[in-house]
């Protein structure tokens, strides 16, 4: 089994996050519209691919790996809180709302216009499932995953096993 380094773990976590963004917003371009929790779950994600960016530039530093890891936990914990509100085990916010450019430069008239118009995406509603699992789920299944290799990666471990 080959050895990898910190700076290597450091990098594929953040490589992760980076690609659960791609798939994001690749659902996204494919019409599936985000409500406001899957966009809050993308926050933490951005965070650990910047983060994962900085370790490949500057190298391996404990911080950085220290930020990687609240940064998946964060992503984690929302995603869990999300799948919860889509299960109906908690409430979620109660202003989920679809987004209207432009504001500055409407009049009353046009915003409500628009505001009818706007899709209101529902945090509790699931739009896709594979295998009976959200979206928000698949997050929290991927989120913990990358939170283990942060943590592997705090802790300096060399070799991660099935990674290299």
């Amino acid at each position: 089994m080959t050895q990898m380094t910190h700076k290597q773990i450091g990098m594929l976590a953040g490589a992760g996050s980076a690609a659960l963004l791609a798939a994001a917003l690749t659902f996204q371009s494919l019409g599936y519209a985000p409500c406001e929790l899957c966009i809050l779950q993308r926050w933490p994600h951005l965070a650990a691919a910047v983060i994962g960016a900085l370790i490949w530039v500057l190298g391996w530093r404990r911080w950085l790996a220290l930020l990687g890891l609240i940064a998946a936990l964060t992503a984690f914990g929302l995603a869990v809180y999300h799948s919860g509100v889509e299960l109906k085990l908690w409430l979620g916010p109660q202003h989920c709302s679809g987004g209207v450019s432009g504001l500055a430069t409407m009049s009353t008239q046009d915003l409500m216009a628009a505001l009818e118009k706007a899709p209101v995406v529902r945090c509790d509603e699931v739009s896709w499932k594979l295998f009976g699992i959200s979206m928000a789920g698949w997050n929290a299944i991927c989120s913990a995953g990358l939170a283990a290799l942060w943590a592997a990666c705090l802790r300096g471990r060399r070799r991660v096993a099935g990674l290299a």
